[in-house]
């Protein structure tokens, strides 16, 4: 008797984990497996401040962001089945922590990126809204000498907030 109980236990053990269908991500993507290209279009630079670089390194830092984090492939000058297009809007500075003298203590670089997301699988994860991140930085530098790695920290984190949006669905 104690065999029959093992053996239909087993049976129904193995019907439940071959009838269910068990989705996971070591990056905690969302994903619908139809999908399997993306492409990044270029960003140009629309902010009243304009960093020269900027467009290019979004580009490059947001399409490498795809190539490590998804096993999708990369459509070049074409609509992937996720597709990312927009402008960069904001791009500027401005002092903080005003010290009795009026002088700041701390200035803050803030960056916002426009993005259009079309997701041709799953519509009803298109948006369109503006990513914005900052960084602060004392304000006995110069912009220009703390700039590259003030720039690194926002986008990634302007990057992450765009992923998360687009394939995580928070």
């Amino acid at each position: 008797m104690n065999k029959i109980k093992f053996i239909i236990i087993g049976i129904v053990i193995a019907v439940v984990f071959t009838a269910c269908k068990v989705s996971y991500s070591l990056t905690g993507g969302t994903l619908s497996t139809n999908v399997k290209t993306f492409s990044v279009q270029y960003f140009p630079n629309r902010a009243p401040l304009v960093n020269p670089n900027l467009s290019d390194q979004f580009v490059e830092d947001l399409k490498e962001k795809f190539r490590s984090q998804t096993s999708l492939d990369e459509v070049v000058d074409a609509d992937g089945h996720l597709n990312f297009e927009g402008e960069i809007t904001g791009y500027r500075t401005q002092a903080l922590d005003i010290k009795a003298d009026e002088i700041a203590a701390t200035n803050r670089l803030t960056v916002t990126i426009k993005v259009r997301f079309t997701n041709e699988i799953e519509s009803e994860n298109d948006f369109d809204k503006s990513f914005s991140a900052f960084a602060d930085y004392d304000s006995t530098k110069q912009l220009t000498d703390v700039e590259d790695s003030l720039l690194e920290e926002i986008l990634e984190q302007i990057i992450d907030d765009i992923y998360n949006e687009a394939v995580v669905n928070w």
